[in-house]
C-alpha cells in the first residue's frame, strides 16, 4: 500500500485513493463531495468508459435507431442533425442503454450474441479506463494543480481483474498509484440494492462464464426460446446472483488496501470526515 499508517496518510501532501464496491454504496456520492470542496480531482471510470472508449459505439447505435425513421434518416444523411450521448458523472444512461438486455425485441431486448459482443466491448473499455488511472493522477496534478485524487470505479471492477493474482496488471498499477478502499455493504444493503434494482432494472457488466451460466439456467427455468425471454425478468434473475458472485472477489481485492463500511461512508460530510475515515481504517486494518 502507498500509505502504511494513519500518520503517513495524514501527513501525505498528495492523497490518492481508489473506491470500489457494489454500486449504490456511496462511491460517487463521496467522490462528488470531495470534488465539490475544490481540493480533489474526481476520476470516474464509468464516465471514461462512456466517453473515451465506448462513445462511438453509443453514438452509432443511436444513429442506427434514428436511421429507421425516414424523417431522421434524411437529416442524418445530409449532416443536418447531430446525434451524440450526454453522459455525465451522475447520468450514465447512454452507456446502460447501449449495453442493453438480452431477450424479446418487442420488449427492448437484443439477441444474446449481440449482448455478449457489447459486454466484451465493455470489458475491454473498463480495463483500459482503469489502466488510465496513473495517467490521470499525473494529469490532475500537472495540468490542473490538484494535489488529491479519487478514482471512482464501477461496481464491475471485480469482474475484470483477478484479485488472487498478485501480478494482476490492473490491480498492480492501481495499488502502486492509489490506496484501494473497499466500501463494504451489509446484508441489509444487499437486500435494498436488490429491491432498488427490481424497481428499475438496468444493464450491467458480468464475467462471460457467469453470464452464460445464468442465461442457460434462466432459459431452462422458463422453457422459453431466446426471442420470448423478458429482458427485465432475466436481468432481475441475474442481479441477485451477481451480488453473491461478486462478494468474495471484492473481499479478496480488499487485501490490496483497506476496508470501510457503507454506514460510515454515509456519514461523511466533508473532506476532513473522509480523511479521518481512511486514517481509522489504516489504524485498524482487517
Amino acid at each position: 500500500m502507498i500509505y502504511t499508517s494513519a500518520q503517513q496518510w495524514r501527513d501525505a501532501p498528495e492523497k490518492k485513493v481508489m473506491l470500489f464496491g457494489m454500486s449504490g454504496l456511496g462511491k460517487t456520492h463521496v467522490s462528488n463531495l470531495l470534488r465539490a470542496q475544490g481540493d480533489w480531482f474526481h476520476y470516474s471510470i464509468d464516465y471514461r468508459i462512456g466517453t473515451r472508449y465506448m462513445g462511438e459505439h453509443i453514438a452509432d447505435n443511436a444513429k442506427a435507431e434514428a436511421m429507421k425513421v425516414p424523417f431522421l434518416r434524411e437529416l442524418l444523411m445530409t449532416d443536418s442533425i447531430y446525434i451524440g450521448s450526454n453522459i455525465t458523472f451522475d447520468n450514465l444512461a447512454p452507456l446502460s442503454a447501449y449495453l442493453g438486455k438480452p431477450g424479446a425485441p418487442e420488449k427492448g431486448g437484443v439477441p444474446f450474441c449481440e449482448y455478449m459482443r457489447r459486454q466484451e466491448q465493455h470489458r475491454v473499455a473498463e480495463i483500459a479506463a482503469l489502466q488510465d488511472t496513473p495517467h490521470f493522477v499525473h494529469r490532475a496534478h500537472d495540468l490542473y494543480g490538484y494535489d488529491h485524487f479519487v478514482c471512482d470505479t464501477g461496481g464491475s471492477i471485480c469482474e475484470v481483474v483477478d484479485p488472487w493474482d498478485k501480478a494482476d496488471p490492473v490491480l498492480s498499477a492501481l495499488a502502486q498509484t492509489t490506496l484501494m478502499v473497499w466500501i463494504k455493504g451489509s446484508d441489509a444493503h444487499t437486500d435494498e440494492l436488490v429491491r432498488r434494482f427490481d424497481r428499475a432494472p438496468k444493464p450491467m457488466y458480468y464475467q462471460p462464464e457467469f453470464l452464460h451460466a445464468q442465461w442457460d439456467a434462466y432459459c431452462a427455468h422458463t422453457g422459453q426460446p431466446e426471442a420470448q425471454i423478458d429482458p427485465d425478468a432475466f436481468v432481475r434473475w441475474t442481479y441477485a446472483r451477481a451480488l453473491e458472485h461478486r462478494q468474495p472477489r471484492y473481499a479478496e481485492m480488499a487485501k490490496w488496501g483497506v476496508t470501510v463500511v457503507a454506514e460510515d461512508v454515509a456519514n461523511v460530510r466533508s473532506a476532513a470526515d473522509f480523511e479521518n475515515l481512511i486514517a481509522e481504517a489504516l489504524s485498524h486494518p482487517a
